[in-house]
């Protein structure tokens, strides 16, 4: 199989940063001046709220900072398997004898290709503590710890599919045979 690489966008990171550093501000307003402003709400709700966009949109935006001068393809297809680099909760290889299956999810307007696996406990070894309660509830909402978004990407959702697809199907009997040092 001809090794394929796809691309960061760094068009596509430059607007997630963006989008995330104005919901941080945001939040930093709703904490310190937002809260106060209305009478609708209580103020610790409302408070908590802004707190919540902080850490969370934060967390994007570091993320979305440190890819940005990333220089690593954001995804790899070849003869060992599919190497994700391409979001905070990659994996890095994710090898052919160990893909049960690949579908389709959409979350909101974001849509995912799903990587269901045979033993996704070797998957969550791989992962941090955060990464792995992360990629527990991805488990818990579509049936695989592994997911993969083209919003990072340099190709649209519909080309991603289809190369994974077609890799997949063109690998599913591979069997890896595992190196022994004799």
């Amino acid at each position: 199989m001809t090794r394929i690489e796809i691309p960061l966008s760094k068009t596509k990171l430059l607007i997630s940063v963006g989008s995330a550093a104005l919901f941080v501000v945001l939040g930093f307003y709703i904490i310190l001046k937002g809260a106060h402003s209305q009478e609708d709400f209580n103020p610790l709700l409302v408070q908590g709220i802004g707190f919540v966009s902080v850490v969370f949109f934060g967390a994007i935006a570091i993320f979305g900072s440190k890819k940005i001068f990333d220089r690593t393809p954001g995804l790899i297809v070849d003869d060992k398997g599919i190497t994700d680099n391409s979001s905070g909760v990659c994996v890095g290889l994710i090898e052919w004898n160990d893909i049960a299956g690949v579908s389709t999810s959409a979350v909101m307007s974001t849509k995912f290709l799903l990587i269901h696996v045979y033993n996704p406990e070797k998957y969550l070894a791989k992962a941090n503590k955060n990464k792995a309660r992360i990629m527990k509830a991805n488990m818990k909402m579509v049936g695989t710890p592994l997911s993969i978004s083209s919003n990072t990407l340099q190709c649209d959702f519909a080309e991603l599919t289809k190369l994974v697809t077609e890799a997949f199907e063109g690998n599913k009997n591979v069997k890896v045979t595992p190196f022994v040092n004799s």
